[in-house]
């Protein structure tokens, strides 16, 4: 009787462990929304020099103006506040600037790998930490840099790319261990939102703040916040449920058991069978074809806004945030869809992975391509921007959290490796979206749109005929296959 009582308990509580435990409070979405203020403020630190180089540069050296018959005319704001010009001005030619906004992903690409084999050897917290840390004190020495010269400028923000390569990796190794499976689109979407939202804030923000003040408050300001989070995550954070101080312990239990044979004990990574694996490539391809068309808008968005549409620099940071706004939204409402689909309609984790990445590249291949057609017309232009750059959050819940889907326990070493793959659009793009607009012509920044759509929709075939949902057999343990 007494062995039979113990028997109850136990199936008791293996039970309750799997019944997910509330989302309020809980130690996993604690994690997510300090995740997002992290990659918040990455973001922030990435995309201010965008802003910030409309005015570093002196206006007879900066991108030849439109001399074309379709030159739009000056748009007037409605605003008439004096602006201030105390900054100091570069004479930077059109290829000196497109090698300053590229340079970060020269640092950028050399740390996804080796950021993903760290995170699964020593945890993602230090990792994540110190890559936000580092980058925010190299955004201080920023408008040092500047000063000393453009090689320093650029030696500075490939030192940035360095801090911000291991992030991306170690916050999706550290998701291998906290995220459950029916769980893995809100929680990774939520966190990635910050992303987005780094972006919808600091475009405008650094855009007043060079109107108002002077470009290196700029780098000031977002570098300071960046040093403070640091404080709140080495404090707040564990690397496991395991090792985390005020996780209850139901929480614990339904973290860990939903996470039971999904994850290998192998010590040494199967770098073979791994990397001859095509739902990998599915996702490296995918991961490119998104960061063209993403890294092109993000770094040369205000500068489309300034020279063909003729914003005036108040204006152009808030108009360059509304597509990233637009963005934002989608990835929340699309992650808790995905897992909506999932658990609730039973759709299988490849159909909904597939059919959110179709909609995240397709749409806006199909937007961005119009957007080119619209010519000065402000409004249609900044709303075909603004759709497609929205629609392409729908691939946080496609391509973008796959890794975890096929191979939990290296989710950190795959995103390094196709996130490699994926910078190189960074690297190459705003340069050839430079030399491609010397004239600044409507035409010219067609064919960028062009590029950048064609790109788009090869990856999301590829992915589609390709990609994968369920645990690859050199992810586990003994090799048995796992369907999510």
């Amino acid at each position: 009787l007494m062995s039979w009582s113990y028997s109850v308990r136990s199936v008791k509580l293996f039970s309750f462990a799997l019944v997910s435990v509330p989302a309020c409070c809980s130690a996993r979405y604690n994690l997510a929304l300090l995740a997002c203020l992290g990659f918040f403020l990455l973001y922030a630190l990435r995309v201010n020099l965008s802003v910030a180089l409309v005015d570093m540069v002196e206006p007879n050296t900066s991108l030849a103006k439109n001399v074309t018959s379709n030159v739009c005319p000056e748009h007037s704001s409605s605003i008439n506040v004096p602006r201030n010009t105390t900054g100091v001005k570069y004479s930077w030619d059109a290829d000196t600037q497109g090698w300053i906004l590229g340079s970060f992903f020269y640092g950028y690409i050399i740390t996804q790998i080796p950021g993903g084999y760290l995170a699964s050897k020593i945890g993602g917290k230090l990792l994540l930490g110190f890559g936000i840390f580092g980058t925010s004190v190299f955004t201080l020495l920023t408008p040092l840099a500047a000063n000393l010269g453009v090689g320093y400028l650029i030696a500075v923000r490939a030192l940035e790319g360095l801090g911000e390569g291991v992030t991306f990796p170690a916050m999706h190794s550290m998701w291998s261990s906290w995220a459950p499976p029916l769980e893995r689109s809100k929680l990774l979407s939520i966190s990635y939102a910050g992303a987005q939202l780094g972006t919808v804030v600091s475009l405008p923000l650094s855009g007043l703040i060079c109107y108002y003040m002077n470009w290196v408050y700029v780098f000031y300001i977002f570098g300071a916040l960046g040093v403070l989070w640091w404080f709140f995550w080495m404090f707040l954070v564990s690397d496991t449920p395991e090792t985390h101080r005020s996780i209850s312990h139901a929480e614990r239990e339904y973290i860990l058991s939903s996470l039971k044979d999904q994850l290998s004990t192998q010590k040494s990574v199967p770098w073979r069978p791994m990397l001859g694996s095509l739902p990998l490539w599915a996702i490296v391809v995918a991961h490119f074809s998104y960061n063209w068309t993403f890294y092109t808008l993000l770094t040369l968005l205000p500068t489309y806004m300034k020279e063909i549409l003729r914003f005036d620099a108040q204006e152009n940071g808030f108009l360059s945030a509304l597509p990233y706004f637009g963005c934002w939204l989608c990835i929340i409402l699309s992650g808790q869809i995905a897992d909506y689909l999932r658990e609730k309609q039973n759709f299988s984790t490849v159909c909904v992975r597939k059919c959110f990445t179709l909609i995240g590249m397709i749409g806006p291949a199909v937007f961005l391509v119009a957007a080119g057609f619209i010519g000065c017309n402000y409004a249609l232009a900044v709303a075909f921007v603004t759709i497609s750059t929205t629609l392409g959050g729908f691939c946080t819940s496609g391509y973008s959290i796959n890794h975890l889907d096929i191979a939990p326990s290296y989710a950190g070493i795959l995103l390094g490796i196709t996130n490699s793959f994926a910078t190189i659009p960074g690297m190459v793009g705003p340069v050839i979206a430079k030399n491609l607009t010397h004239n600044n012509t409507v035409g010219e920044w067609q064919m960028v749109f062009y590029i950048a759509a064609s790109i788009n929709l090869f990856g999301a075939i590829f992915f589609a005929l390709f990609a994968s949902g369920e645990v690859q057999d050199w992810a586990v343990s003994g090799y048995h296959l796992h369907r999510n």
